[in-house]
């Protein structure tokens, strides 16, 4: 099978669609190397990704005004490149997929990892949501299926979209495998230092933007008094300045900031936790829920959208909008021994669902499913 890729986001997102669209392609091509495995990007990036030299192809633009003219080469012209390179399947691993597609030559799937643009227009520039609703919903109409990384994502699909739900496929998105192996203690110690870490601390890892709702985690412990520390991973928005704001109104001195974590510490810090909190107000499916559990941390995130897909039954949910629950939520996990111990174990278990192995061959159900035209 000749399988194509838009990967551009595996080689300029370091994280969320970057994320998945590398460990996607990692997995496939690792459980089934009997495939030929082609990824189109507009460019190279290879501080952040370089993928296994054998398993896969890279095709990246030759001609000058496609080098100068990337997002035309894209967004239009690709569907060229797919014909001459005798494509099977073409996978848009973000949202899209070439305008023009040539369909009768070669089968699509598009996964669409969220619709939130439209769920919290408020949060996203008219400008943003206009180019997003065209793209992705030609993209949801033109390809033959469609696979949803949750139930939630696949409702949003038919909500706005009108799309039936017999062309739509729920695939849930795994994480890197590093989550689930354990750091030496004596490594843990070292990032401790590194990144000044307290002995006991809340975690919380996202970009810092209203959807993901950090302000009213730190109102929640405040409100609680909660004197644990609180380490913040998470690229800074404008929306920082309303934190640091309520932050020094209220002379909190157990916030730490660490904007600048890089990713193979990232694993450390997680297991160096005590609890994890993902207050997201929104989310897709939510990743970093996925890292905490495979880490054997216990996880307090939102009673919303697809997060209870991603927690599973014994991760402890709240309304994101209540401060008191969660404040309430957060002091019930530190204090309970009994509890940290089940969370952590059945979490674990749930997060076994997710292994890179089981998304692959999830995924490549969906693409036998296409060329058998079933």
């Amino acid at each position: 099978m000749r399988i194509g890729f838009d990967a551009q986001r595996a080689f300029f997102n370091k994280s969320g669609l970057g994320s998945y669209s590398r460990n996607l392609i990692q997995g496939l091509s690792e459980k089934y190397p009997e495939n030929t495995y082609l990824l189109y990007t507009p460019g190279l990036n290879p501080d952040l990704y370089e993928p296994a030299p054998g398993l896969v192809k890279v095709k990246v633009p030759t001609r000058l005004m496609h080098k100068l003219f990337r997002d035309y080469w894209h967004s239009f012209y690709l569907s060229k490149e797919l014909t001459r390179d005798q494509i099977q399947i073409f996978h848009g691993l973000s949202h899209e997929i070439p305008f023009n597609f040539p369909k009768k030559q070669v089968k699509s799937i598009v996964t669409i990892h969220d619709l939130i643009f439209l769920r919290l227009p408020h949060m996203y520039r008219l400008i943003d949501r206009t180019i997003y609703e065209t793209k992705f919903r030609y993209s949801c109409k033109a390809s033959d299926r469609i696979i949803a990384v949750s139930h939630q994502t696949a409702d949003d699909i038919r909500e706005f979209f009108h799309i039936p739900g017999e062309k739509i496929d729920v695939v849930y998105q795994g994480c890197n495998p590093v989550f689930n192996t354990e750091v030496p203690l004596i490594e843990k110690e070292i990032l401790r230092m590194k990144y000044l870490l307290p002995k006991s601390f809340i975690l919380y890892v996202g970009t810092i933007e209203e959807r993901k709702n950090l302000l009213t985690l730190i109102k929640a412990m405040h409100y609680g008094k909660i004197d644990i520390p609180l380490v913040v991973i998470g690229k800074p928005t404008p929306y920082l300045n309303k934190v640091i704001e309520f932050i020094e109104r209220h002379s909190l001195i157990n916030i730490i900031f660490c904007d600048m974590v890089q990713d193979q510490d990232l694993p450390g810090i997680y297991q160096l936790a005590d609890l994890f909190v993902y207050p997201s107000i929104f989310e897709g499916f939510g990743i970093p829920i996925l890292e905490a559990l495979y880490s054997r941390v216990p996880v307090i995130t939102s009673r919303a959208s697809s997060m209870t897909e991603a927690g599973g039954e014994h991760t402890l949910y709240v309304d994101p909008n209540n401060v008191e629950e969660m404040s309430a939520a957060i002091k019930k996990v530190l204090f309970d021994r009994e509890l940290q111990e089940k969370m952590i174990a059945e979490g674990y278990r749930h997060a076994r669902n997710f292994d890179a192995d089981k998304v692959a061959a999830n995924i490549m159900k969906v693409y036998n499913k296409v060329l058998n035209n079933d």
